[in-house]
């Protein structure tokens, strides 16, 4: 009587993973193919590169081409020459050159170095020339002074005719050594208004160019006449250049005796107002002389 009916056991599944593979006609299943990018057309990549063509070896541009040095170069400016050498040999060329006027050098306001004598010349000239202590802008040598010969020459050249005075060959060379002189005493004066200035150019200053201004008197000259003293026989304008520069010197010649030296005119030699440096100077050494 107590009997019992036991239910079934239920019977245990196992769930697997199931990996679904394609079948192989699959085009999924396929691999693809590497993609070919291409750069746009714009893309500098992507243009085709010029064919670079040489010229024949006889062609020009073919030729190696010689690399000058910049213009400031040291080794591009042509060393100075001697200074009597100047012009020397556009002067063989062509003698005719000599009496031309475009042909006068700026810097002096002479024409190239004429040694020939004149046609009429009485006596025979020396063709020496001297050097002086005078430095030349531009140049490792100094300036050179004409030979009587080509003082002879320039003296024609301005007019003057040999006949109209009693001259004789002994008599150009004592000119010579005055006007060499009167250089010199000029430049020694330019160099004491020059003092004032060493410590702005302690190399010292050079003689950049000159010229002969007889006829043009200058302010002072005129002013001192107006007072009763004679006019300068000459006048001459230096340009010296101190350290880069320029200044201006005027230079008036009056008459005077001359001295065992050759020392013959006196000189009255001072900056051009041409600058507020030069009045200072005039006015700082008319004080000391006013004072002294």
């Amino acid at each position: 009587m107590g009997a019992s009916v036991s239910a079934p056991a239920a019977p245990t599944v196992r769930a697997e993973a199931m990996v679904a593979v394609p079948p192989q006609g699959c085009p999924m299943h396929q691999e693809a193919p590497p993609i070919k990018v291409s750069p746009p057309s714009e893309c500098p990549m992507h243009q085709a590169q010029p064919v670079k063509v040489s010229p024949p070896s006889e062609c020009p541009m073919h030729q190696a081409q010689t690399v000058s040095p910049p213009s400031e170069c040291p080794m591009h400016k042509a060393e100075a020459g001697p200074v009597h050498q100047d012009r020397a040999y556009e002067f063989v060329e062509c003698p005719m050159k000599a009496g031309l006027k475009g042909d006068i050098d700026p810097a002096n306001m002479m024409p190239p170095p004429n040694q020939t004598p004149a046609p009429d010349q009485p006596f025979e000239l020396s063709l020496k020339r001297e050097e002086s202590t005078i430095p030349r802008h531009g140049a490792e040598k100094n300036w050179v002074y004409p030979s009587e010969q080509m003082f002879w020459n320039a003296m024609l050249r301005k007019g003057w005719r040999w006949r109209d005075d009693d001259l004789a060959a002994d008599d150009m060379t004592n000119i010579i050594k005055i006007h060499n002189r009167n250089n010199e005493q000029a430049w020694e004066e330019i160099l004491k208004w020059e003092a004032l200035h060493a410590g702005e150019c302690p190399c010292g200053p050079t003689l950049k160019r000159f010229g002969g201004k007889a006829k043009e008197f200058s302010p002072r000259a005129r002013l001192r006449h107006w007072m009763g003293y004679e006019l300068p026989f000459d006048r001459h304008d230096w340009i010296i250049d101190r350290c880069g520069k320029e200044v201006r010197y005027i230079i008036d010649y009056y008459d005077g005796e001359i001295k065992e030296n050759y020392q013959f005119s006196i000189l009255d030699v001072r900056p051009a107002f041409d600058s507020l440096d030069a009045v200072w100077d005039r006015m700082k050494v008319a004080w000391w002389r006013w004072t002294s």
